[in-house]
């Protein structure tokens, strides 16, 4: 049996102050000494990083992490765009699965803002088709196109979109760590510049600085001292990255795949899951994640989000991103998926302080996403 016994993060945001190493470190130690663990207790790492070769020019990040963290275990550097954090804890699970008696993190994290933002954007656009890339459509046209399928098959408006922003912010207010920590309403999104229609500034997650880290063991020992939440699904799928290729628009193949994995994997249905984390890089992400992982009826989307029925005030069964998502917390892209972990993990131990749902969680759902649906990853962690 896997289990995450602990979870630590830096704050997400603008850390100017702060480099990557600065980040990395901050959240190994963080982890380590948060659960009286030593560095020699440690037999892998597994670091979820998508731009140090690109914005950082360093490369060999396994032996650079190793220097810095002064340990000489494997280290593997895990590259899956926007899921590569997601993507390090899953082959951390695999590597469980493989070595018994063992105690790996997962540790992912990424500084995005000390280049310029024409810069980053082009960074980012690494990890889409390069036909895409060719002709100057970045990742937010590409879900912008998404979006517009979306509203004009099911027949929504900007509305719809916006409030996942509301729901999400209003959330981000509670996470002391999060990028944005303010509420925003419907007409703050609307009245927000359009970055590719109909997405505006406040349909989209910032760019952020930060880095997260979970330990995972299969230790009997480990697991009955810690406060543990097992691993019972974690899966991946891979889709066509670009979007000429694909079948349908309404939809993310790869994460409709990796969830019925998951669930199958799990033994567990979409109702007993009480706490979800889902990609929201932009507000029509989460929309189809729910679809997509089958909480929600293809096409119902839009009017669930409207009804904010996920809210963390809303009395429902199943809340969603209560750390804010990506949009409020913040995107650091090599760290979202271990953040999105990690906030299950407090959530399902009680321990997410101000933010603590209201019912007693046992089951809870994780989703990353890397580029605009070319891979994705769904973990599914119970009590």
């Amino acid at each position: 049996m896997n289990s995450i016994i602990g979870y630590y993060s830096t704050k997400f945001g603008e850390l100017w102050e702060k480099s990557l190493d600065d980040l990395l470190v901050e959240v190994f130690e963080g982890v380590l000494s948060e659960n009286k663990l030593e560095k020699e207790h440690i037999d892998a790492v597994f670091l979820g990083n998508m731009l140090g070769g690109i914005v950082d020019s360093s490369l060999l990040l396994e032996a650079h992490i190793a220097e810095l963290l002064g340990i000489n275990i494997p280290v593997y550097r895990v590259e899956a765009a926007c899921a590569s954090g997601g993507m390090a804890v899953q082959m951390a699970h695999e590597y469980l699965l493989a070595h018994k008696g063992s105690t790996v993190i997962a540790v992912g994290g990424e500084k995005m803002t000390d280049v310029s933002a024409e810069h980053i954007t082009q960074a980012l656009a690494s990890a889409a088709s390069p036909l895409e890339q060719a002709v100057g459509l970045t990742f937010p046209g590409v879900y912008a196109l998404l979006a517009q399928i979306y509203l004009k098959k099911y027949n929504y408006t900007e509305e719809h979109l916006a409030a996942i922003s509301v729901k999400n912010h209003s959330h981000g207010v509670l996470n002391e760590k999060a990028h944005f920590r303010r509420y925003v309403t419907v007409d703050d999104v609307l009245d927000s510049p359009y970055i590719a229609y109909p997405l505006k500034v406040l349909d989209s997650s910032p760019i952020s600085d930060g880095a997260a880290a979970v330990i995972l063991t299969n230790k009997p020992a480990l697991i009955k001292s810690s406060e543990a939440v097992t691993i019972k699904a974690s899966e991946v799928a891979t889709d066509t990255i670009s979007l000429a290729k694909r079948g349908k628009l309404d939809e993310l193949l790869a994460t409709e795949i990796a969830g019925k994995k998951a669930f199958k994997t799990s033994g567990l249905k979409q109702k007993d899951i009480h706490i979800m984390e889902v990609h929201d890089c932009f507000s029509i992400g989460e929309i189809l994640a729910l679809e997509d992982l089958g909480f929600w009826k293809k096409g119902q989307g839009g009017s669930q989000a409207q009804e904010m029925v996920t809210h963390v005030d809303s009395g429902s069964h199943l809340i969603v991103n209560t750390s804010g998502g990506l949009k409020a917390a913040g995107h650091p892209v090599g760290g979202t998926g271990i953040k999105q972990i990690g906030e299950i993990y407090l959530q399902l131990t009680g321990k997410a302080g101000k933010r603590q749902i209201k019912i007693t969680p046992t089951c809870g759902l994780a989703h990353n996403v890397g580029g605009s649906g070319g891979v994705a990853v769904v973990t599914i962690l119970s009590t």
